[in-house]
């Protein structure tokens, strides 16, 4: 499992490997260092992963030697960690799209867009912001659809 470990460590970026801790240490209510079936259902979910019930049951059960119902970080880093190399990409990049587009209209607008900076806290003019839309607007209907934000995402 160690030899494991250090091989998950290695492929995850340092933001996805603080992502895990992060999740890991918000949702450890007691700070125990273990999450409960609670815990664990809701950091799963922060980490983009909606689970059944029935699947973070197994799950616990899986890693869970002292039937305690309960797992460790170390456990949650390894079942984690490799749900994350697992994602596909462009499931990813189609759901940071809809994190965009929060009204549903299947484009980002310029109200979507200053939302999201406002949330990141970025301080950007409406001048500023058009210029990213029409930076990225292939078709210049003045909003960025899902195949557009797709091309943004896979350019190199």
């Amino acid at each position: 499992m160690a030899s494991n470990r250090r091989q998950l460590k290695a492929e995850l970026l340092n933001e996805q490997k603080q992502e895990i801790r992060e999740a890991f240490t918000m949702f450890d209510m007691n700070n125990d260092g273990f999450l409960d079936y609670h815990e664990f259902k809701v950091a799963l979910r922060a980490l983009g992963f909606d689970m059944t019930k029935k699947e973070v049951l197994e799950i616990i059960n899986k890693y869970d030697v002292e039937d305690k119902k309960l797992i460790s970080y170390n456990d949650f880093y390894d079942y984690v960690a490799t749900k994350i190399i697992e994602r596909d990409p462009l499931d990813e990049i189609k759901r940071a799209f809809s994190l965009f587009d929060d009204d549903g209209t299947g484009t980002i607008s310029l109200k979507n867009l200053k939302r999201v900076a406002k949330e990141l806290g970025e301080s950007l003019t409406d001048d500023e912001l058009r210029a990213m839309i029409d930076e990225f607007d292939l078709d210049e209907d003045g909003e960025i659809n899902e195949a557009e934000f797709i091309n943004i995402c896979m350019e190199n």
